[in-house]
């Protein structure tokens, strides 16, 4: 799996706005940017038809990651949600197949339905999305929950919560952390002085600092989403950008780690 991607979040939603995406999309995968993150929920399907457009003819080349609604997660349920998505992406398969986030069903039967779809070659691994250390406990109690592969979260530099205690725990059970909003939606990264002040001295931008600070954490994958050119080649630069001691300790005094238990961060 590719350490950096491109999510595709509120993509899909507009018909007069698909054909920038695309263009955005296909710019990244261009400059080697080829993890997709998407969802069933991203324009209710809407940002899987972006996506396909750009996988045409090098699908091969794509990692596909595609999540199921928690209310479609059912046994059978999650089956037909893959195969819609499957057929919105006009793919035969998704490489990582996510749970949204937690609802009425037990995650017993997403789980059974996961493995199917992996036996049947429709998805390649599976995981979750939004679940906290109780509710990857929890999964991994039920048959064949410690198969799952890859936990996706909130995370940066300025939302450093699981740091405490479910970045560590999936360290230890060797689950890849794959962070969505590494730029953080509140805007503090992109304005903070530390920020500024690393970039200055590496001629970058504060957002690439702030990819290149997830970039820098152990089993952690980022997925920043960009509808503009410059951001777009902006967010592959950050892969070049190694920070220093000096760097991450500056980022540390602006935006401290954890000190105890925290709620988890949601977007």
């Amino acid at each position: 799996m590719p350490v950096l991607g491109q999510g595709t979040w509120r993509m899909g939603e507009r018909p007069r706005e698909r054909e920038r995406e695309a263009a955005a999309l296909t710019l990244g995968f261009d400059l080697g940017l080829t993890l997709f993150d998407t969802a069933e929920m991203y324009g209710e399907g809407g940002a899987e038809e972006v996506l396909a457009g750009v996988l045409a003819g090098r699908r091969e080349q794509a990692y596909v990651v595609s999540k199921v609604y928690p209310h479609n997660a059912s046994l059978k349920g999650t089956i037909a949600a893959c195969e819609r998505s499957l057929a919105r992406l006009k793919t035969d398969r998704i490489d990582l197949y996510l749970l949204h986030w937690r609802g009425q069903h037990p995650l017993a039967q997403t789980v059974r339905a996961f493995e199917q779809l992996k036996a049947d070659g429709k998805i390649g691994a599976w995981g979750v999305s939004n679940f906290d250390v109780d509710d990857m406990t929890e999964l991994f109690g039920v048959p064949d929950g410690d198969r799952c592969s890859v936990k996706q979260v909130l995370y940066n530099a300025a939302n450093r919560g699981i740091e405490f205690d479910l970045l560590p725990w999936c360290r230890r059970q060797k689950v890849v952390v794959m962070a969505y909003c590494p730029l953080d939606p509140g805007g503090r990264l992109l304005g903070s002085k530390a920020i500024r002040q690393v970039a200055a001295r590496h001629d970058a931008t504060a957002g690439q600092v702030a990819l290149a600070w997830l970039l820098a954490q152990d089993g952690v994958v980022a997925i920043p989403k960009a509808t503009q050119e410059a951001h777009v080649r902006a967010n592959r630069a950050a892969v070049e950008l190694k920070l220093t001691k000096t760097d991450l300790d500056a980022i540390d005094a602006a935006f401290p780690p954890p000190r105890g238990k925290q709620p988890l961060s949601i977007a």
